[in-house]
This record gives C-alpha cells, sequence and structure tokens, in this order.
C-alpha cells in the first residue's frame, strides 16, 4: 500500500468519524450510483464519490461539509486596510 493510498484512508476515516452524534435527514444517490450524499440535520453534508485518478485506476472519495456558521468558528480572521493608514503615519 502506498503513503497516498494511506492517507486517503486517514482522510476518509477522519471525515467519517465526525458522523457521530448527526441525524441523518436525507439521503440521495446519483442514478450512475458514482456519487452518494447524506444531509444532516444540522446541515452538515457526507459527500461520497467514486473517481477515476489520472491513471484510470477507480479512487473513492469522501467529504464532510461543515454549515458555514460551523466552518468560520475558530477560524483566524485578518483584516486588510488598504489606504486606511492614518494611524501609522501620525508618529
Amino acid at each position: 500500500m502506498s503513503t497516498a493510498q494511506v492517507q486517503d484512508l486517514r482522510r476518509i476515516a477522519e471525515a467519517l468519524g465526525q458522523l457521530h452524534g448527526h441525524t441523518v435527514e436525507t439521503v440521495e444517490i446519483r442514478s450512475d450510483c458514482r456519487l452518494f450524499r447524506v444531509v444532516f440535520a444540522d446541515g452538515h453534508m457526507l459527500v461520497v464519490s467514486a473517481l477515476l485518478d489520472d491513471s484510470g485506476k477507480p479512487r473513492l472519495d469522501v467529504d464532510f461539509l461543515r454549515t458555514p456558521e460551523t466552518a468560520l468558528h475558530g477560524q483566524l480572521e485578518v483584516p486588510f486596510n488598504l489606504g486606511d493608514s492614518d494611524e501609522e503615519s501620525e508618529d
């Protein structure tokens, strides 16, 4: 097993581990069975898709998408004040 495969498995395990305690609201699957989407009551979403990589080999991709309110929580915000540097020029 290559390092890339192990990293993919770790990423998938992390995404699935975040499902604990969530209530499923809806489940959708594409007609060609290449995409499976689970929407939770709190707005989170799990997306499982089967893709082909650059060499044509099948690859399983799993993403756990958070609601915008949850995703912004705890992130660093850096304000950019372009052209309004009056405070710095008074030295």
